[in-house]
């Protein structure tokens, strides 16, 4: 999916939602673990339930590859269940030498056919560069991210005055643009959004931390938003986990409501 198809995805449906799929066999309700393959029954309930309602969706992979095969094999009909109108991010945070990236992207871009996958940047540019090569994909690389410890470096102050996650996307600039290279800004430090929109005012963002971390839709948008919205908000267990019977798809389904009725006045504002 390119720019513009994302775009007009954003403006059909009315929401800038990303729903992660952060599949875990230990919370999933109950009576699903009596199917052949209860991750994956999982993901096609929520996904059949919100499909109208978000324009992405977000499995974070270590969920997958921590129950080996099978797990990788209720990511491959996960990804090829999701509608094909709907953005697709390979949560995986990969990331290495030029050869081994290259492998990583083969194996999202190619097998699996996820639209983008979230990139570290810490070895710089070689372990960038081989996920950019592939055309119609995305990179979503890791700036400022909403768990605490991304304080423990991405804030440090450079000598040339930048703070380090700031240096990040400046930095990146130089290796892609806003039509295949997007960042992660978690949503717990908004006032970051205005100095971030100052060095990327076109970039796409992709936002964790909406919800049960605690980070306001309304204090992201204050900064975040560009003419082309630029945003894809994401919300995990707020939407999935929030119901743990055999009703959890529709209780689902009622918070991505809250949230789509929430960014469409956003929107229309």
């Amino acid at each position: 999916m390119n720019y513009k198809e994302l775009v007009s995805q954003i403006r059909t449906k009315k929401t800038f939602l990303c729903i992660g799929l952060d599949s875990d066999i230990d919370k999933i309700p109950q009576h699903l673990l009596e199917k052949e393959d209860p991750i994956f029954e999982f993901n096609k309930a929520i996904i059949d339930a919100t499909k109208d309602l978000c324009v992405a969706y977000k499995p974070n992979i270590a969920f997958y590859e921590a129950m080996g095969p099978k797990g990788w094999e209720s990511l491959r009909k996960t990804i090829e269940y999701i509608p094909k109108d709907c953005f697709t991010i390979a949560d995986a945070k990969r990331g290495d030498i030029g050869n081994t990236s290259k492998m990583y992207a083969k194996t999202f871009f190619e097998y699996y056919d996820f639209d983008s996958v979230t990139v570290a940047p810490y070895m710089g540019r070689d372990s960038v560069s081989p996920f950019l090569e592939f055309k119609h994909k995305w990179v979503i690389l890791l700036a400022a991210t909403s768990n605490i410890g991304g304080e423990d470096f991405q804030y440090h102050q450079l000598s040339k005055g930048n703070l380090l996650f700031e240096e990040v996307i400046e930095t990146s600039k130089q290796w892609g643009n806003e039509e295949n290279l997007m960042y992660v800004v978690g949503a717990t430090r908004p006032e970051v959004f205005k100095s971030i929109r100052r060095i990327a005012p076109k970039s796409f963002l992709l936002v964790p931390g909406v919800g049960a971390q605690g980070g306001s839709l309304e204090e992201v948008c204050v900064n975040g938003l560009t003419n082309d919205i630029g945003l894809l908000v994401n919300s995990s267990r707020g939407i999935i986990y929030a119901d743990n019977t055999e009703n959890f798809a529709t209780v689902a389904r009622a918070k991505a409501i809250e949230i789509q009725e929430e960014m469409q006045k956003i929107i229309e504002k």
